[in-house]
């Protein structure tokens, strides 16, 4: 199975759910928006812990995942499917956002179900708790994920 996919577009990025799982918290987090691109992530140092960031944590079956909407120059805002826009406006507070598992309000998405955008494109980071996740071989810096290709398995 899938541990993740996602698809790039040419103004956006969509992040699909890596696992089915129920979200638990979302926190935006201000920061810097430096680009993305190859060159500058290696010459930022933490250039991810220190761009604006919408950081989504799950529960799945398989424990807790993260997802981690980075922001970059020139993109205009992020937002998921049960919030809509979290940003902007871009204030220098963290914002947090608690989830219950209520019946009547707990948000779950399925394996494959879009989460979040970009309004242009950015980086999706994500997490899992260590353990037999096995990254697709194939892949190479630079190299093109598509919808529905595998980026991982669970043994």
């Amino acid at each position: 199975r899938a541990a993740g996919t996602t698809e790039p577009f040419d103004q956006a990025m969509a992040g699909v759910l890596a696992l089915s799982g129920r979200l638990v918290r979302m926190v935006y987090v201000p920061g810097d928006l430096f680009s993305v691109n190859p060159v500058t992530a290696r010459g930022v140092p933490g250039l991810f812990a220190r761009n604006e960031r919408v950081v989504c944590v799950f529960e799945s079956a398989r424990g807790p995942f993260v997802l981690v909407l980075v922001g970059a120059t020139i993109v205009g805002s992020m937002a998921t499917v049960w919030h809509g826009v979290v940003n902007p406006p871009r204030g220098k507070a963290v914002r947090h956002w608690d989830y219950p598992d209520e019946p009547t309000s707990a948000i779950r998405l399925k394996q494959g179900e879009e989460m979040g955008r970009f309004l242009l494109g950015s980086t999706v980071v994500m997490l899992f708790p260590k353990g037999p996740l096995h990254f697709n071989p194939e892949w190479a810096p630079g190299r093109a994920i598509r919808l529905g290709e595998a980026m991982a398995s669970y043994a």
